[in-house]
């Protein structure tokens, strides 16, 4: 049985098991699902553009046709060496082309699979646990140190260094997915072309645009009390297409870092102003609207609006046709509510 850690992907990767012969990359972050899956094609064979080493098969199609998958598997290559059999994602099941090649793995060739976001229970992702020649690596997205380490590694390999409030600023911005995070830090290292170290002009100029930024004006705003930040934000925000369920989420994370705070404050463990320091995520541009919110919100109420925004949320995803109005009738009431204090 091998299944690992997110935290321990990297490293199991590094040091890769020769008896593995099958590896399953999933979880929500489908760029580091893809990232991944390319770094081990590559560590496995010399050359990916060569057709007799590298084949890539469509998801759907191994499923309609199982034995293609083993067939492939067990092809001898033209010239020797190992081959790789790259799995593109599909929402049809796979076990039955799988299993075989557990079953037998193959002797020289390594079968990778990209999926989505498989529960735990999913019947491919417990087949490559459960067995000694599969890998089952989850992907989610990039926070802390791996975010981090992302940050650091794309810096050097540019020589730029960094402003520590930029960093701040920059890791808030990233880590929804890998592949996206890799392109804003690409874009940001061609506009600091020339400079040695990278300042929050930079930061705003360039990574993330104005719904970033729209994002983080409904949920300072609506904390804060603010309804004309708000309202504006969320009207152009809406207008531009975003899903009113993901702005709800991003709200709901940032009053779960709010309570957690006010906790520690009112349990006598920290100050105000090393509460919000050990936020995450929170540039020096937001610290006074959250230190604000922590004076407007004890812990009670807090509690409060999680627990509506949640409900707000839950309905939200049940009937996507009024995710609009329900989400501004939470936002609205919630600010409306802060602005009285």
């Amino acid at each position: 049985m091998v299944a690992v850690k997110a935290h321990e992907a990297d490293r199991a990767l590094a040091r890769l098991d020769p008896a593995i012969r099958v590896v399953l990359f999933y979880g929500p972050d489908q760029g580091l699902v893809s990232e991944r899956s390319e770094a081990l094609t590559r560590a496995s064979v010399a050359d990916i553009a060569d057709p007799f080493q590298m084949v890539r098969l469509d998801g759907a199609d191994v499923a309609s046709d199982p034995l293609r998958l083993l067939d492939e598997a067990n092809t001898i290559g033209l010239f020797g060496g190992q081959r790789a059999i790259r799995v593109s994602a599909t929402s049809k099941p796979l076990g039955s082309a799988v299993e075989p090649l557990l079953a037998v793995p193959p002797k020289d060739a390594i079968v990778i699979l990209e999926g989505g976001d498989l529960p735990k229970a999913n019947a491919l992702r417990l087949l490559v646990e459960r067995s000694r020649s599969g890998l089952a690596v989850p992907c989610y997205a990039d926070q802390g140190r791996s975010l981090d380490a992302m940050v650091d590694a794309a810096l050097r390999e540019h020589g730029l260094s960094i402003e520590r409030d930029a960093r701040t600023l920059l890791v808030s911005r990233l880590g929804a997915d890998r592949q996206l995070s890799r392109r804003e830090m690409e874009k940001l290292a061609l506009y600091a072309a020339g400079k040695r170290t990278i300042d929050i002009d930079d930061i705003n100029a360039v990574v993330g645009d104005a719904a970033a930024r729209d994002v983080d004006d409904v949920v300072d705003g609506l904390f804060c009390g603010a309804i004309g930040r708000v309202d504006q934000s969320f009207t152009r925000l809406t207008n531009s297409g975003d899903d009113p369920t993901v702005l709800l989420g991003f709200v709901i994370r940032h009053a779960i870092a709010l309570l957690a705070a006010r906790s520690a404050v009112d349990q006598g463990q920290l100050p105000v102003s090393e509460a919000i320091a050990r936020m995450r995520g929170v540039p020096f541009t937001r610290k006074a609207d959250v230190e604000t919110a922590l004076k407007r919100w004890s812990s009670h109420r807090l509690q409060r609006a999680l627990a509506l925004l949640h409900a707000a949320s839950a309905q939200a995803r049940r009937r996507p046709d009024l995710a609009s109005e329900l989400a501004a009738r939470v936002l609205w009431n919630l600010t409306l509510s802060a602005s009285k204090d």
